[in-house]
């Protein structure tokens, strides 16, 4: 056979058995990513809103479960919550859901009838939604929802540790922001109006001037209008970014962890440390206002390096999807102040097993009371991140045994951030019950420490 032709057939070859090993390659981590689930469940009747290309509401699944073989007893009830019964246009009617003749309220034990939150980004503001749907289904009437007994609905204010103001404030901000109806007038300002004036009329707010009210304002820009009139509440905020100290605190109001919208990753399917090939990943808004230059600053400085990621991306044409594949096959996600001191990529990182790199001076998080963030994420200050190689060589320094700690760590908490219905014990509906009983205990004694020598002179001056 002439030299040319032997050339020629080795060349077919190589080139077969290339394109043989890619299409293997390709398959492997198709499998690897394509189990979205965090954890292996039995049968059980579950709605995980795990992540969306697009802003079309999510079709909710619905699986069968056995009937859960033990109701709730108030008594043994971690917390007591009263909610009031507002009408829908506060809640569930922002979802286009309709009730029959004076139905408040969807019928919860039933899934098809659960109005479908939207997609895309309004996922991640959507504490109330959960918290709501957990509370509807803690009632006798939904004996075949097995869930946690830790907070409780009952129908007396006065036996509530906590009155809850069922208002989706953040979707309310999505939806009808800059929707003007009267003069200069949204809908969102006008429900915000209704609402307070709703919450100044009643007994229950001025027993104690709203001091034992939780109201959720979990995007930064909801709640705007109100949030003065109502500041002597308990918040669920995102962060304190836009709150001036004598509105909001941490004091009286809990930080409640984003609804990540990447792809969980079950634990086993988790990649490794030789299998994550990026050391360090960012993909999103770069110019940020406030906090958020330092995005900037790390971009020019970052965005060259061998190994690492830093680019411009949008939750629009694919982008979640590139930041899931993306954040589940790096090491290391930086987490950086944005417009806000907080984002969703903290807990996309963590959905993902992805060690976060918290670069963020005046951030709070959720639950961090009783979770050892250092355990699974590495703080940087933002002083020290701007210096040019400062942060590279830090995370290049970190070895694989610390990684693998702060990996594994990373699988057990994750549980801790899933929004889910109905909810279990340890997920993140659960964990903001926890979190709201530790915080009303501690303002109630407070309370008691700053009236302690005015109630005993009381009693001794009493016959």
């Amino acid at each position: 056979m002439p030299e040319k032709e032997v050339f020629k057939s080795r060349f077919l070859k190589s080139l077969f058995f290339i394109t043989l090993f890619f299409l293997i390659l390709s398959l492997f981590l198709l499998f690897r990513f394509s189990n979205t689930s965090w954890i292996n469940t039995p049968s059980y009747n579950l709605i995980l809103l795990d992540n969306t290309e697009n802003t079309d509401p999510i079709q909710l699944k619905s699986i069968p479960f056995p009937p859960s073989p033990d109701s709730c007893n108030p008594n043994q009830a971690l917390l007591k919550v009263f909610m009031y019964d507002l009408p829908p246009e506060f809640h569930f009617g922002l979802l286009g859901w309709k009730g029959k003749s004076n139905q408040i309220w969807p019928n919860v034990s039933n899934f098809s009838e659960i109005p479908s939150y939207p997609g895309g980004l309004n996922l991640q503001h959507s504490v109330e939604y959960w918290l709501t749907l957990d509370l509807l289904s803690s009632s006798s009437t939904t004996p075949n929802i097995h869930r946690p007994c830790t907070a409780i609905l009952v129908q007396n204010s006065t036996l509530a540790d906590i009155i809850f103001v069922p208002f989706f404030s953040s979707l309310s901000y999505n939806r009808h922001a800059r929707v003007y109806v009267k003069g200069k007038k949204d809908m969102n300002m006008i429900l915000q109006e209704k609402l307070v004036k709703f919450l100044k009329g009643r007994d229950e707010w001025k027993r104690f001037g709203g001091k034992d009210h939780l109201v959720i304002a979990h995007h930064p820009n909801s709640m705007l209008l109100a949030r003065k009139h109502l500041s002597s509440s308990m918040v669920l905020l995102s962060d304190f970014g836009r709150y001036p100290v004598q509105i909001a605190n941490i004091d009286k109001d809990l930080i409640a962890p984003y609804k990540h919208v990447v792809k969980s990753i079950n634990a086993s399917n988790s990649l490794d440390f030789e299998e994550r090939t990026t050391l360090v990943y960012f993909r999103g808004a770069i110019y940020r206002k406030d906090g958020g230059v330092i995005r900037q600053e790390l971009y020019y400085i970052m965005k060259d390096e061998k190994d690492v990621y830093f680019s411009f991306g949008s939750a629009q044409q694919g982008g979640i999807r590139t930041s899931s594949v993306g954040m589940a096959t790096s090491k290391f996600c930086l987490n950086i102040a944005g417009d806000t001191p907080s984002s969703n990529r903290l807990f996309d990182a963590i959905a993902t097993h992805c060690v976060p790199v918290i670069i963020s001076d005046e951030i709070e998080l959720p639950y961090e009371d009783v979770l050892d963030y250092s355990k699974f994420s590495i703080f940087v200050h933002s002083s020290d991140a701007c210096k040019k190689g400062y942060l590279l060589n830090l995370l290049k320094g970190i070895k694989k045994q610390k990684w693998r700690q702060m990996w594994e760590r990373l699988k057990q908490i994750a549980p801790h951030f899933e929004y889910q219905y109905p909810s279990r014990h340890g997920d993140a509906v659960d964990m903001i019950w926890q979190s709201v009983s530790r915080k009303v205990s501690f303002v109630n004694n407070q309370t008691y420490r700053k009236n302690r020598y005015r109630m005993s002179q009381e009693f001794l001056k009493s016959r």
